[in-house]
């Protein structure tokens, strides 16, 4: 829970951005790992375990509410103004820094968890087993927990507040009866009762409430924040100045009323309503409130505006705090809204339509680039009517596009042509407008055809055209955006591969971390061609410079958890990014989504430690997980991959989500069946219980660590999910060969017995 309660408060921060959730959970493992090994591993020569122990407790319990509050005022930190995003490294350096006392404190836990339960039961390999076990039991009812109860009806300083008390009782459960054994004891049972009381203060005493209200005024300074809430599809955040309204949606200003921006708003709706000889059915997906749906009415001949808004709450907060224009929008008897996505309501409806608006600009999260994908653009082709038009907006300029701008825009120019016969472009400064179409027609728009269709229409009073809107209609305006894409990207943006949000990231890191360009420019360029060359190279390297020492066996098996961990972490990753691909509201389910992995890693920790004692071969059985876990990689991405087709039907969709789950539990069981054995084999030579625990642990977080960076910047971005599952299976592969190449005989057996 503590977890996804930082996660889901920075993502908040980091405009929710997906990529963040890879940075996040890998320095939350990298921070564990060094509280389980560095701290963890002293365990032994501690007298005072228990006090130790509670002690770790109440520090976890206070940084976590310190960490939720000290990501609230993040920007305030940084010098990140209200509505401005954050680099790529300040969201990882700003997330380590947040996340270093809770994460370490908990890494060091899980260690002197071990150490407390051998004191009461054996000190054997299974009680690392069984710790590791009970610890994901606790996450599996936590992310429960966090999914159906606390998310809903619970905000963030509640909820931290509630696992502070939690704590606060186990910990003085476990020392009061002990307390009279001597001083030290009697001043950590009155500490524990002294925070238990500070616990039930910020639970009963409203405490967590002024925490909450303090941090919304910090964190929103020199703003009058009249609406703050947390919704199953992510923050909405509604401030008030001189009576206008702006909507932020995870940090992000998304709506402004009554006053929109005019500029964008006409040029937006106008230029393609007037290319369409007779608009009367259009669709918006999202962003239609708050000036657009207005604009659109002023057409006579429309009959049918749909407009889809995945979040209910948005347009409930519009509604409470109303303007004549978004009054006047709503109200509209030619206005439908749907609440649902948006991308599954094209999948569901049976309509045609004259234009599809799609009111997002810029596919810097999955959530929006999956409506700037190849499927999205096939999808919204099969409901448009003959003359039917899509009409999208990506950030452009015309004064200068930096090479991150040229490919996000050729990125998404391509995957159109990969559709539409026709696309014609409107460069702009801000926005660059797309109008893709199975007619010609859209290259008939020019200045006298505006006119024409304005007074057939008899709107020429009532909508204007500004003088910059008419200029952008000269044919030599697509000519000179065309030429400047000619050296950018040939490649496409899709839903498994999502390149335009890759762009989009390296877009904003070049104006927010500039120092990183070169990085981006560089990672582009990764194809799985280089890295299948670079693993060969390690292997040649390695059966080369060979030796049959025990020494590589201590540090044989630690590499191959390492791979497993940074394994772990790509399928948790491929699916979360997955999931958000097609359904688009992962925030709400990446609770269940982990919590599933997690009870799959508890399920195959406990069926192997029951099995330890009847293992005779240890290292073949360690091997044989080894071969399952490729299996299981080469599997992952086919079973998306066929099934895409059906992926977005509403009649299949309890069944995909719950296989969503199975897959998730499957790869968690593969991951945790190999940390039991491993313990068995690696303690067979080394015989201390808390340094072995500490340093497999340790190896299973920094590959998770590895993964999660590399995954979530890299590999699913640039390479997708079939790329991203191939690497994994070559390194597991180069684990493989290095484990079975340093245990062959000389005759060719392999030794197998620990």
């Amino acid at each position: 829970v503590a977890q996804m309660l930082l996660l889901r408060e920075l993502l908040i921060v980091f405009s929710g951005n997906e990529l963040s959730i890879g940075l996040v959970l890998a320095n939350w493992l990298i921070l564990e790992a060094f509280g389980c090994f560095f701290l963890g591993k002293r365990a032994e020569k501690v007298k005072n375990k228990i006090e130790t122990f509670i002690g770790l407790t109440i520090l976890f319990s206070l940084s976590l509410l310190v960490g939720v509050y000290v990501t609230r005022i993040l920007k305030n930190i940084l010098g990140v103004s209200v509505g401005e995003g954050i680099g790529f490294l300040p969201m990882l350096y700003s997330s380590f820094l947040i996340l270093l006392l809770v994460s370490v404190s908990h890494g060091a836990l899980f260690t002197f968890s071990c150490q407390v339960y051998s004191l009461f039961f054996s000190p054997d390999a299974s009680s690392i087993g069984k710790v590791y076990v009970y610890e994901t039991i606790g996450t599996i009812i936590g992310g429960i927990i966090w999914t159906y109860l606390f998310i809903p009806y619970f905000h963030s300083f509640q909820i931290a507040a509630w696992l502070a008390l939690l704590n606060f009782l186990v910990a003085l459960m476990l020392i009061a009866p002990s307390w009279k054994r001597g001083q030290l004891q009697k001043t950590v049972t009155v500490i524990s009762c002294l925070f238990l009381f500070f616990g039930g203060y910020l639970v009963l005493a409203g405490g967590a409430d002024k925490l909450h209200q303090l941090s919304i005024r910090t964190q929103w300074k020199d703003h009058h924040v009249v609406h703050y809430q947390n919704s199953i599809y992510g923050n909405i955040c509604v401030v008030e100045r001189e009576g206008q309204y702006i909507f932020f949606l995870d940090g992000l200003p998304q709506i402004i009323t009554p006053i929109p921006d005019i500029g964008f708003v006409e040029e937006f709706v106008h230029l393609p309503l007037l290319a369409h000889p007779a608009p009367e059915r259009l669709l918006i997906l999202s962003g239609g409130a708050g000036g657009v749906i207005n604009e659109v009415l002023k057409h006579p001949q429309v009959e049918l505006v749909e407009y889809v808004e995945l979040d209910p709450l948005l347009l409930e907060l519009i509604r409470k705090f109303p303007t004549p224009l978004t009054e006047a929008e709503l109200t509209d008897r030619r206005v439908k809204v749907r609440h649902i996505d948006g991308r599954l309501f094209l999948k569901i409806t049976q309509k045609r339509y004259d234009l599809i608006l799609v009111g997002l600009q810029d596919p810097s999260d999955l959530q929006t680039n999956r409506f700037f994908t190849q499927e999205f653009f096939t999808l919204s082709k099969k409901r448009l009517s003959e003359e039917g038009i899509l009409v999208i907006g990506v950030l452009g300029s015309l004064t200068y596009l930096s090479d991150e701008l040229k490919n996000l825009n050729a990125c998404i120019f391509n995957t159109l042509k990969k559709v539409f016969p026709y696309v014609r472009v409107f460069p702009g400064d801000g926005l660059n407008l797309f109008l893709a179409s199975r007619s010609r027609s859209i290259f008939g728009l020019d200045k006298k055809q505006i006119v024409d269709r304005l007074d057939q229409r008899g709107i020429k009073a009532s909508v204007p055209i500004a003088r910059h809107i008419l200029q952008k209609l000269h044919p030599g305006w697509q000519e000179w955006f065309l030429r400047f894409l000619e050296e950018s990207t040939q490649k496409i943006n899709r839903d498994f591969q999502p390149l335009g949000m890759f762009y989009s990231v390296a877009y904003w890191n070049a104006l927010f971390s500039p120092y990183l360009r070169e990085l981006f420019s560089w990672l582009e360029t990764i194809s799985l061609r280089v890295i299948l060359l670079m693993f060969i190279i390690y292997i040649v390297l390695f059966w080369v410079s060979r030796t049959r020492n025990t020494r590589f066996f201590g540090s044989g098996i630690p590499f191959c958890i390492a791979t497993t961990g940074f394994a772990g972490m790509i399928f948790d990753l491929a699916l979360i990014f997955t999931f958000q691909s097609i359904y688009g509201y992962v925030f709400s389910w990446i609770g269940l989504l982990v919590t599933a992995f997690m009870a799959g890693a508890a399920g195959g920790a406990m069926a192997m430690t029951a099995l330890l004692s009847r293992i005779k071969d240890s290292l073949r059985s360690f091997l044989k997980v080894d071969l399952a876990i490729i299996c299981f990689s080469l599997a992952l991405p086919f079973i998306f991959l066929l099934l895409h087709p059906y992926l977005g039907s509403p009649e299949v969709f309890p069944f995909l989500k719950i296989l969503f789950l199975v897959v998730s539990f499957g790869g968690g069981f593969l991951i945790g069946a190999q940390f039991p054995l491993a313990n068995q084999v690696y303690l067979h030579q080394k015989r201390s219980l808390s340094k072995t625990a500490g340093l497999l642990y340790s190896s299973d977080l920094l590959g998770g660590w590895l993964g999660g960076v590399v995954g979530s910047v890299v590999l699913l971005p640039v390479l997708g999910l079939l790329g991203s599952c191939v690497v994994v299976v070559l390194l597991k592969l180069s684990s493989f060969v290095v484990i079975a190449i340093k245990f062959r005989k000389p005759y060719g057996e392999m030794s197998l017995r620990p």
